[in-house]
């Protein structure tokens, strides 16, 4: 390796470090209660350091929805391996279970996120969290008309609608089981759902 390619290297990891960080810790802290240094610090990286990656603590939340957004990319290609869409609905709401110690203590993390961005007065940041919800409502429309289910894009909207209720309450309430029950509730819906090659 190179002696130029080393810093670049190093500048990329840095940069991946506090995009990491900052999906994180705006999560857990919220939008107006983190730092740039609260980020800095979470990636380990000389809170002087971040100016040169990230100008303003919009560009660092703007590079958090883009985490959000590839984590979903991951979480739904590995469901798409997955050969029957009921199951691959059926994994995500495991997902969401599974994160339900988090979503105790924070909430959703693109939800949240969202709703406080929402209340901003400047910008259009609360557009791209929006996006990534809108992608996540697109891929599960996708699976239940891959079920042959009426109405699919309402179907995603009353899924997603659930999680994002659930993730809520466990949150206010401190309680993640709300999630386990919540979740086997969804599981058992989905089985519950007639479409193409499922006889009633």
């Amino acid at each position: 390796m190179t002696d130029s390619v080393k810093p670049r290297a190093r500048g990329a990891d840095k940069r991946r470090r506090l995009t990491t960080a900052a999906a994180r810790v705006l999560h857990e802290q919220g939008v107006e209660r983190t730092t740039l240094a609260d980020i800095a610090r979470a990636a380990d990286v000389p809170v002087g350091n971040v100016y040169y990656y990230f100008k303003t603590k919009d560009e660092l939340v703007q590079a958090a929805l883009s985490e959000h957004s590839t984590h979903l990319d991951e979480l739904t290609g590995r469901l798409a391996e997955l050969a029957d869409p009921r199951d691959r609905l059926k994994a995500l709401v495991q997902a969401w279970v599974d994160q339900r110690d988090v979503a105790a203590r924070y909430g959703c993390p693109t939800g949240t996120l969202a709703v406080e961005l929402d209340k901003r007065t400047d910008g259009s940041l609360d557009v791209e969290a929006g996006a990534v919800i809108r992608r996540l409502l697109d891929w599960v429309g996708d699976q239940f008309r891959a079920l042959g289910v009426d109405d699919a894009d309402g179907m995603a909207v009353t899924l997603v609608s659930a999680y994002q209720g659930m993730s809520l309450l466990a949150n206010a309430l401190r309680d993640p089981d709300i999630m386990t029950r919540e979740g086997a509730r969804l599981a058992d819906w989905l089985d519950s759902l007639q479409g193409a090659g499922r006889t009633p």
